[in-house]
């Protein structure tokens, strides 16, 4: 029977480069988006999937995020410091595994949105989630109805949710939406120091335990300051 993760991994450590000028006095995750900052969106998802305990990793003018999360209860929110240290978006997940336990967690980038379907996109990975088969399962949003993405996509999806990672001058139809389920089993061996996720994802992928789950809903890509309002169009719209 499945079993909804209640601690998560927020990625919040980057520097926002491509968001400037917006990021040159305030971090990426609290740049407003629709009447609240990028990080509150996620962290709300969180909370209303039945996380209790968020760690949150910090970098890129940290005491802005300290203080923005310091009396935040649904979910708890604990940081990990990276102040003195780059440590990638695998490396930060390292650092933080003492904090996440030894049960599969939630894992989003800070600056995911996305407006949901029916249904919970985080309680739905949480009732696909089978760690017998999978130690990576990841929210995945096609590329054809997403706003602000025009890349070639990440991967390709079997019927059984299997990924196949897109190679050089392929087309796929799917992109990553920063939001997943991982085991921390799968950084046993992880490099120490600074690494990319995506080091991890090949390795599941090689071991074949990625997968991927459709996302139901709309998925926006908010790189730069211009998708910022594409986005909150489609939340206007969402509640019309």
């Amino acid at each position: 029977m499945p079993v909804t993760p209640t601690k998560a991994m927020v990625l919040a450590a980057g520097l926002g480069l491509r968001m400037r000028p917006l990021t040159e006095t305030t971090p990426k995750p609290l740049i407003p988006v629709a009447g609240q900052p990028l990080l509150d969106h996620v962290l709300d998802k969180l909370a209303d999937a039945g996380v209790t305990d968020a760690v949150v990793n910090v970098h890129y003018l940290p005491d802005q995020i300290i203080d923005h999360v310091a009396t935040r209860t649904r979910p708890r929110v604990k940081i990990s410091d990276e102040r003195d240290q780059v440590l990638g978006t695998g490396g930060g997940v390292v650092k933080a595994l003492p904090l996440l336990g030894e049960t599969p967690f939630f894992h989003l980038n800070s600056d995911t949105v996305w407006i949901d379907g029916v249904q919970s996109n985080l309680r739905r990975l949480a009732e696909t989630f089978d760690p017998a088969r999978m130690d990576i399962l990841l929210l995945m949003a096609p590329t054809a109805s997403s706003i602000g993405y025009g890349g070639r996509g990440d991967y390709s999806m079997l019927a059984d949710g299997a990924l196949r990672k897109r190679r050089e001058h392929q087309v796929v139809p799917f992109v990553y939406a920063g939001a997943a389920i991982m085991s921390p089993t799968i950084f046993v061996d992880a490099p120490a120091g600074e690494f990319s996720l995506t080091n991890m994802f090949d390795r599941a992928n090689e071991q074949e335990r990625l997968f991927g789950l459709r996302l139901d809903g709309v998925w926006m890509h908010i790189g730069t300051p211009d998708a910022i309002p594409a986005a909150e169009e489609a939340f206007l719209e969402s509640v019309a």
